[in-house]
């Protein structure tokens, strides 16, 4: 069922613990029960304001700074039941930062379509914890190394590590077509689209966000080949659509992939798109030491790359 907002649009202001954060997910946490789709289509039109000015999902806000919210309905949940408590590896935990090693299939939050994902999870399993948030996202069939920070001073110092480029990221990935060069940089504009569903899909796009990936070949054979991509900077689907504008689209890429040879990969065990997230290194967010964090190939990828790709 569905109960009327508010008749009129509300102010609020950001306070220190919520500085920091993205327009849209400082909303998305206020706004429990109303779909994404509708919280992104009142950003963009202008619907919500900073300080009396109009601003784009991904402004960071301030201390101090005044949200406009518009009335809106709110979707009131029947079902209560709280998120199951999914199988989460840990990678390194300690008082400040959780990592996981998060699942291929797996959300990273609920929405979307999703009732749960990670982050609601971790909060059902630890309910005495008083602060757990998203480092950063992984798309959903996405695995590997996940961070969440446990406390809001390791949240915003983890941002600032990420605006800075200074954590080191690596993914390994599966594309299709033998890759040329030992090693390329990749950059390109990229725009976000969204559909009436809200669904995203990212363009090459002159006048988009900058981006960079750099790739190394690590195997390869006439069919496939197997890259690691260092990302530069973190756009959303990033690696996804750097490969694919090379004309080698990563196996099982539902979204910007080739769908016939997706087809054919399922009958050769590749069930899901081979990227995974491999290594992240930084420097602690509160005692400023190195972390090297890793998590394996998963068995499915594994398999897949030992029976299907050679080595170079």
């Amino acid at each position: 069922m569905e109960s009327e907002g508010k008749a009129a649009a509300r102010w609020v202001e950001v306070g220190e613990e919520e500085a920091g954060q993205r327009l849209d997910n400082f909303l998305l946490a206020r706004l429990k029960g109303v779909p994404k789709s509708r919280v992104y289509k009142v950003i963009r039109g202008g619907e919500v304001r900073v300080n009396s000015k109009r601003a784009e999902a991904a402004t960071r806000i301030a201390t101090g700074d005044r949200i406009r919210i518009p009335p809106m309905r709110v979707a009131e949940r029947d079902d209560q039941t709280p998120a199951p408590h999914f199988k989460l590896p840990i990678l390194y935990e300690d008082d400040a930062l959780l990592a996981i090693d998060k699942p291929s299939g797996l959300a990273v939050h609920g929405g979307s379509g999703v009732a749960h994902g990670v982050i609601e999870s971790l909060r059902s399993m630890r309910p005495d914890a008083k602060y757990l948030e998203l480092v950063h996202r992984l798309d959903r069939e996405t695995s590997g190394v996940l961070l969440v920070a446990k406390k809001r001073a390791a949240l915003v110092a983890l941002h600032a590590t990420l605006r800075e480029r200074e954590i080191d990221k690596r993914y390994l990935a599966g594309v299709s077509g033998r890759f040329r060069n030992k090693m390329q940089r990749v950059t390109l504009a990229l725009s976000e689209r969204r559909n009436k569903e809200g669904e995203k899909r990212v363009v090459v796009d002159d006048d988009g966000q900058p981006s960079e990936t750099i790739f190394h070949l690590v195997a390869r054979n006439d069919e496939f080949s197997l890259l690691e991509a260092q990302l530069l900077t973190g756009r959303t689907h990033q690696i996804r659509v750097h490969v694919a504008a090379l004309k080698h689209p990563i196996l099982g890429d539902e979204r910007y992939g080739d769908f016939e040879l997706n087809k054919a990969l399922r009958k050769r065990g590749l069930k899901r798109m081979f990227l995974h997230a491999a290594k992240l290194a930084f420097a602690h967010p509160v005692t400023g030491a190195a972390l090297a964090l890793e998590s394996p190939l998963p068995k499915d990828l594994t398999e897949f790359r030992d029976k299907c790709i050679a080595t170079s």
